[in-house]
């Protein structure tokens, strides 16, 4: 079985997207369509055939790009079940414990509620790669529109259980502002400082910052270290439960 190739492309102001593909079989997905126009354009420079569209969460910043898709390139698109009813053009969906094969590999679906209700990730275990969306960003988490802080913290704990050494493709560029919150709850944490100064280096000649590992984010992104005795010291939570930890980080990154 031939490697998988991976392009990750910017659009929109911070989005990512991204393409996977088979050189053997040429079967090409793309993660979300945020930018219709972008994706085509990628499309086009890799001469790669679209087959599938994968398709995280209804937000419009992640769907707006499905009709000119279609349009051009009629690729099959999955999407959210819980979320069916609020994304048009999808031709299958699926929820948690689901899968599906994708060029001979199987594809999980994790369902992750908390940046919203009925969002899912897609994880190919045989690649060690996570597709996750709005839910779990280099050194942060997804904003709580529509769960709830114990939504949020379930569905990062379903992904804390992954491989460390997965290789993990986000929604958007975060990474710096996420980075400062991080270092003001976690200032003694060096994997994180010296973390810190590599991303705002990687920033100033615009060199993205993602796909990041589990293993990295269990170091240094807060939102997987509520545990962490310092941090929660920081806080003056050293009694508090993990889920009274995490929601109180992201009360205060929402106001940081």
């Amino acid at each position: 079985m031939s490697t998988l190739i991976i392009e990750q492309f910017a659009c929109r102001q911070d989005n990512y997207g991204v393409l996977v593909h088979d050189p053997m079989t040429g079967d090409t997905a793309a993660i979300d369509a945020p930018d219709g126009t972008a994706v085509l354009r990628m499309v086009e420079t890799t001469g790669w055939d679209l087959t599938d569209l994968w398709i995280t969460h209804h937000h419009p910043d992640h769907v707006e790009g499905i009709p000119l898709i279609r349009q051009k390139l009629d690729p099959k698109v999955v999407g959210p079940e819980p979320e069916a009813g609020r994304i048009a053009g999808l031709d299958e969906t699926y929820g948690e414990g689901d899968s599906f094969t994708f060029s001979g590999r199987q594809v999980e679906i994790f369902h992750t509620p908390g940046h919203t209700l009925g969002h899912i990730c897609y994880h190919i275990p045989s690649e060690k790669l996570l597709f996750a969306g709005d839910t779990l960003f280099a050194l942060g988490c997804g904003r709580l529109f529509e769960g709830t802080p114990a939504d949020m913290w379930s569905s990062l704990q379903k992904l804390m259980a992954l491989p460390d050494d997965t290789t993990i493709y986000c929604g958007h560029e975060y990474t710096l502002a996420n980075a400062r919150f991080a270092i003001s709850v976690d200032p003694e944490n060096p994997a994180l400082t010296d973390r810190y100064e590599r991303i705002v280096e990687m920033r100033e000649n615009d060199v993205p910052t993602l796909p990041t590992a589990l293993g990295y984010e269990k170091r240094t992104n807060p939102f997987l270290r509520v545990d962490d005795p310092k941090i929660r010291a920081g806080l003056a939570m050293q009694d508090a439960t993990d889920l009274e930890v995490f929601t109180e980080l992201r009360r205060r990154k929402d106001s940081f």
